[in-house]
């Protein structure tokens, strides 16, 4: 059965990206080391990410455990939903009010969702025995509050946003999660994973 990891990179203070959908420093410590983060298979698309060995070990399994990915529509049309190839994992779902544009890669297999629990389930269904990565924000905080994630995953940056676009989105009350089980100081981020209390 799958695994369901809302994820993102954060500011110490919560965001994952300033008001004008900036990130900073957020995504520096990609790039500061001497360590591939894919293997061969996906070094054409991220070839210049370098990260350390104490990231490498971490970041790696869990990108290569990625079946689906989950990206809500404001990410879907900043990245113009990575041109129908997620970052790791084979296949993408998206979660929008607005259909999928037209002319938008007709190829590819990517199917869009009004609700979130449809979302979930369909990437769950692809992803068979591997991990859907939900990204954080608006969506991955839906989905949070349905009960739909596992685990919450961040790589906690040492920079303060003071404002911006949230992690946990426009959450609205408290969700108890256990202690940390990946607790991994790398350069420049801290690798957190919490299981979400009440969930297999």
């Amino acid at each position: 059965m799958s695994t369901v990891i809302m994820h993102a990179v954060v500011s110490v203070d919560g965001f994952i990206a300033d008001p004008d959908d900036g990130v900073g420093p957020l995504f520096d410590w990609y790039l500061n080391g001497t360590e591939p983060l894919v293997g061969p298979a996906g070094e054409q698309r991220h070839a210049r990410f370098r990260v350390t060995p104490t990231s490498r070990s971490y970041v790696r399994p869990f990108w290569d455990s990625i079946a689906v990915m989950i990206q809500g529509r404001h990410l879907f049309d900043l990245t113009n939903g990575w041109e129908a190839e997620p970052p790791a994992g084979e296949h993408l779902v998206v979660v929008s009010h607005r259909p999928k544009p037209d002319g938008w890669h007709p190829e590819a297999d990517v199917p869009f969702f009004g609700d979130v629990t449809a979302a979930v389930g369909e990437a769950r269904r692809r992803a068979g025995d591997g991990v859907v990565a939900v990204c954080a924000g608006d969506v991955g905080g839906q989905a949070l509050a349905l009960g739909l994630v596992d685990y919450v995953a961040m790589d906690v940056v040492p920079v303060v946003f003071g404002r911006g676009k949230r992690y946990f989105g426009r959450l609205d009350g408290q969700q108890l999660l256990e202690d940390a089980d990946v607790v991994l100081q790398g350069d420049r981020v801290l690798h957190l994973r919490y299981r979400v209390s009440g969930t297999r």
